[in-house]
């Protein structure tokens, strides 16, 4: 069986488990802020110098969802061993208060049968609480408090194993195992499109049950200062996005491109490829929607750090039709292509005259090939000539 490193190509990763994805290394003398959300999805926070810790299990259901799964199994295990070892010393005590553990005659009518010991009681609460019933020991109608120690276990055994099925339910049906499917490419990209000068990242869904009601939404968090002098050190800002199919929602089907246009409004407004590298910006991408199998709400994310954003290129397609039906190619996921961008801001591209005048400028001003072409040509037209002429 192929392992699964071999199954996915190396220009897209995994939202969940891809925790083994390497990082960009950074030169050492060049001091780099804490990344915030990691490319996995995971929130690169720790929360400290809690000191309200009950609310924690003020929600008892939730933390235990949360928890390992060594530490969810260790704590039902002691759960049951605890309400088996408290019960049985409950049905020990009866029957001592009773007199059932001294020899009597036949004519005697214990509280619980066959109970003689601590051992005998032990097992017999196990067969209470579990529903066992081997048919050694059972309760007699001789004493009323056997009968409500009776209920009283049945109802803690219920409510143990109700948890139990709940947490490990939860826990097996997670939102965020969805997510895994969910896949970001490796890196953003900055270029032309239609006439404008965009932001871009591409995602896409490895199963074929959809999301539904699927939205995309962006954030750049860095470091910024008020007006006032105030200091924010995560300050999240929110930017827009021109969804393909022009709405609020997606419908991701196959690999789909989302676009932000870096307009006046837009947090990239004013970077150049030059600011871009020296600042410490990091764009948050945020995928939600419905699991179309389960109905369970589901998040994917995964972020971009400067270096992680390509200036001057664009996706490649990774859609062609074949045999009537349309064929997704996922090596491609991640490829990008150089294509012609200005090397400025949006602003100064603004101020310049726009894309339009950059057009006008890129077929005016020949590629470095053509003028090399043209070069190559003038001298051979020089070398043909007679020194005589």
């Amino acid at each position: 069986m192929l392992s699964r490193k071999g199954l996915i190509p190396d220009d897209y990763v995994l939202t969940r488990l891809a925790e083994d994805v390497q990082q960009p290394k950074f030169k050492a003398s060049k001091a780099r802020k804490a990344r915030f959300v990691a490319k996995n999805g995971t929130c690169n926070v720790a929360h400290t110098n809690i000191r309200e810790q009950g609310r924690f299990l003020q929600d008892v259901f939730t933390t235990l969802v949360d928890l390992k799964w060594l530490h969810l199994l260790i704590i039902f295990t002691m759960s049951f061993l605890c309400s088996w070892l408290l019960f049985a010393m409950v049905w020990w005590l009866i029957a001592f208060a009773h007199g059932d553990l001294d020899q009597k005659g036949d004519d005697f009518v214990p509280c619980v049968t066959d109970i003689h010991s601590f051992s005998s009681a032990f097992l017999f609460s196990i067969e209470v609480q579990v529903t066992i019933g081997f048919g050694g020991r059972m309760v007699t109608e001789e004493c009323l408090s056997a009968i409500v120690v009776l209920i009283i276990q049945n109802i803690v055994g219920l409510l143990i194993n109700a948890i139990m099925l709940g947490c490990i339910f939860m826990k097996t049906a997670q939102a965020n195992r969805r997510a895994e499917t969910l896949i970001f490419s490796k890196h953003a990209v900055i270029s032309i499109r239609n006439n404008k000068l965009c932001f871009m990242i591409r995602l896409g869904d490895l199963r074929k049950s959809m999301i539904i009601s699927a939205t995309v939404r962006m954030q750049v968090v860095r470091r910024s200062t008020t007006s006032e002098g105030e200091v924010v050190p995560l300050d999240q800002i929110d930017i827009h996005m021109d969804n393909p199919v022009g709405t609020n929602g997606i419908f991701l089907v196959v690999p789909l491109i989302i676009c932000h246009v870096i307009d006046k409004d837009s947090p990239l407004y004013e970077l150049s490829p030059a600011d871009l590298q020296n600042n410490d910006i990091e764009v948050v991408v945020v995928l939600e929607g419905v699991v179309e199998t389960t109905g369970i709400t589901t998040q994917a994310r995964t972020s971009y750090l400067s270096e992680e954003i390509l200036w001057g290129q664009r996706f490649v397609p990774t859609i062609s039709e074949e045999e009537g039906m349309y064929a997704v190619d996922y090596s491609k996921f991640g490829n990008t292509v150089r294509v012609a961008t200005p090397s400025c801001s949006a602003k100064k591209l603004d101020e310049q005259g726009g894309i339009a005048r950059f057009k006008v400028h890129e077929h005016a001003t020949p590629r470095p090939s053509v003028r090399r072409r043209r070069l190559s040509l003038r001298m051979k037209q020089y070398s043909t000539i007679s020194p005589l002429a």
